[in-house]
């Protein structure tokens, strides 16, 4: 980037006063007032360089135990299960810091017109995924329902509380027995 330079014309005013007659109160030895013009050459600030801060990380939305426990699904949720368990599969997608794991979810699903609702749970300060590609909650028992991990873990806590980091993979799975079914941990038990 090319360099500006501004010439900026600074009139200063120079006050000469004798030091002493001033603060003696007398006004009759204040010289009279010079001016002097100074040409200063600023260098004026480069434009500033934007940092892309976006990295990838790799989602997937899965219902594999799905796929062995049919019976627990009304047959009209049958055909909302891939032969393949992979509503989407594990794909690198951009996240930008200070994203969520929901965030991530929420965009890349409405990108790929992938259906998904959601409430804000108050008690735990974080959105609560109710239904991913109409799967929803309780679809398949009372203990069914949508649960993430991160690097293989549960982190315990709501998917807009984890802030993500570059290379970090992300899985949705279905559970039908709240995270048992699939072997799902959570950090700390």
């Amino acid at each position: 980037m090319k360099k500006h330079k501004t010439k900026i014309i600074i009139t200063l005013v120079i006050l000469t006063v004798l030091t002493g007659a001033w603060f003696m109160g007398s006004p009759q030895n204040i010289n009279p007032v010079e001016e002097e013009t100074i040409v200063k050459e600023i260098d004026e600030p480069e434009e500033p360089v934007f940092v892309d801060e976006s990295f990838t990380v790799t989602l997937s939305v899965r219902v594999d135990t799905l796929l062995f426990n049919m019976h627990l699904l009304d047959s009209e949720k049958h055909e909302l299960v891939p032969p393949s368990g992979a509503i989407f599969p594990a794909t690198q997608v951009q996240a930008c810091e200070g994203e969520s794991v929901f965030d991530v979810l929420q965009r890349e699903m409405r990108s790929n017109g992938i259906h998904m609702a959601s409430r804000f749970t108050p008690i735990y300060g974080s959105a609560y995924v109710e239904a991913i590609h109409n799967l929803y909650e309780f679809d398949a028992g009372p203990l069914s329902g949508w649960v993430y991990r991160v690097n293989g873990l549960s982190p315990g806590f709501g998917s807009s509380l984890y802030i993500l980091q570059a290379g970090d993979i992300v899985e949705w799975m279905y559970t039908i027995d709240l995270g048992r079914d699939i072997g799902l941990y959570v950090v700390g038990q």
